[in-house]
């Protein structure tokens, strides 16, 4: 029976060649990307988090603090709930960083150091985002013996902001392609049936059971899945080894290598099954 059913999918795909070729191909490409939105989200989430653990706020002390003072003002930093690590710079380290920075001493010309020592407070991922951030700027600005706090990362929310739209964009493209395998599926299975009407009807007086009829037209589009997937697999293993030097990209697919091949392997079968089930569902025995 198994034969039968491979046979008659097999008999299927030949009656509607150009359909089932143009469905195999539109599958392929959303498999694609498919797969391709999942590694950009992957992707960045990782750069995501990697920036988040490196925003620094700078908290400027005055001069007249105490070092009992600023003990107790490192504690209370360190014991803040968004605090991830502390360090604490001195008006000399802070010196000594500016002449590297710049090239230019001002001691030549000053017969004093002008300025501040201050704590650099690491926010812990979180609340790295802007609202929680705002929170933590005037919550830091607002303990006693601070003069100023700054805040230079803003650049990492306008960074994520453009990888957030990218994505948004992506997902639509994702969407308009997934929408066009889903409609050609549709087509090739309704010409499939409207094709073999004459075989279906004959079927049925002759009691053949509506699984004899159903089966066959199903196997058809999980064909064009599993190919789909196969070709998908292939583009995928080029790509991998053209970028495979570069390091980020082959840490991420190692550790998601196992959702990477669900993606590519069941993505296809999954759609065309469900697509397939609702073309058959007005089928039946009635002649």
């Amino acid at each position: 029976m198994i034969f039968f059913y491979f046979s008659e999918a097999i008999r299927s795909i030949k009656s509607a060649k150009t359909s089932f070729f143009l469905t195999t191909i539109s599958l392929t490409i959303s498999v694609l990307l498919v797969l391709f939105s999942y590694i950009t989200i992957n992707v960045s989430n990782y750069y995501a988090s990697y920036l988040k653990l490196n925003i620094k706020i700078n908290i400027f002390i005055s001069d007249v603090v105490t070092k009992t003072e600023q003990g107790k003002l490192f504690d209370e930093l360190k014991d803040k709930p968004y605090s991830n690590e502390v360090k604490f710079i001195s008006k000399d380290e802070a010196a000594d960083k500016f002449i590297r920075e710049t090239g230019e001493d001002f001691r030549s010309i000053l017969d004093y150091n002008p300025l501040p020592a201050s704590f650099v407070i690491s926010i812990s991922e979180n609340y790295a985002y802007s609202d929680s951030l705002n929170k933590i700027i005037k919550d830091l600005a607002d303990l006693q013996n601070v003069d100023e706090v700054v805040f230079k990362e803003g650049f990492v929310y306008r960074l994520l902001n453009y990888v957030d739209t990218i994505k948004i964009y992506l997902f639509l493209i994702t969407g308009i392609f997934c929408l066009i395998a889903i409609y050609l599926v549709y087509a090739t299975i309704r010409l499939i049936i409207n094709s073999r009407l004459i075989d279906f009807e004959t079927m049925k007086l002759v009691g053949a059971k509506l699984s004899t009829i159903k089966i066959p037209v199903l196997l058809n589009g999980l064909i064009a899945g599993i190919i789909s997937g196969a070709l998908a697999f292939i583009f995928v293993k080029f790509i991998y080894q053209y970028f495979s030097n570069i390091r980020i990209f082959t840490k991420i697919v190692t550790e998601n290598h196992v959702e990477y091949l669900l993606i590519l392997f069941a993505t296809g079968p999954i759609l065309v099954l469900l697509v397939s089930l609702f073309s058959l569902r007005k089928v039946s025995l009635k002649i």
